[in-house]
């Protein structure tokens, strides 16, 4: 599986680095939805995404995850309540009760309207797949950047 999802990762450009374990995500999937609450979900994720399959680390342990809600600039001491609280547990825990519904094994999935495209996909297979559920195209925004002094 690892060899797969690393020939998909060269494949599409992303970087990829060499895990020896697997470690138990499920606060990072918390501090996930809070950061996604933080309107910081995307930059979160992609953190995560970096520093488990690109660095290895243990995303687990609580300072791993405190580093990367400073590194994304979200408020460390909110961060470090919302995992002791547990807070976003539940939030958590809606999400895989829907993805044991839908039958959603793998990460990631896209489904519209029951229709579904699982797995890293390049992008015109998940163009093709939007395009196909009726997504009409649009304009991309731009982001404003402020300059840093």
């Amino acid at each position: 599986m690892l060899a797969r999802l690393k020939q998909v990762a060269d494949d599409l450009g992303l970087p990829w680095g060499t895990r020896k374990m697997t470690f138990n995500s499920r606060l990072a999937q918390e501090m996930g939805k809070w950061a996604e609450v933080k309107g910081e979900g995307d930059e979160f994720h992609d953190a995560v995404f970096r520093t488990y399959f690109v660095e290895g680390k243990n995303i687990a342990k609580k300072d791993v995850l405190l580093e990367l809600v400073k590194k994304v600039g979200l408020p460390v001491r909110e961060a470090r309540k919302v995992l002791e609280s547990r807070s976003f547990r539940e939030a958590v825990d809606e999400d895989w009760n829907l993805s044991m519904k839908w039958g959603i094994t793998a990460v990631p999935t896209f489904v519209i309207d029951g229709h579904a495209v699982v797995g890293a996909q390049p992008y015109g297979v998940l163009e093709q797949f939007l395009t196909n559920n009726g997504v009409k195209k649009r304009a991309l925004r731009s982001r404003s950047v402020t300059p840093q002094a």
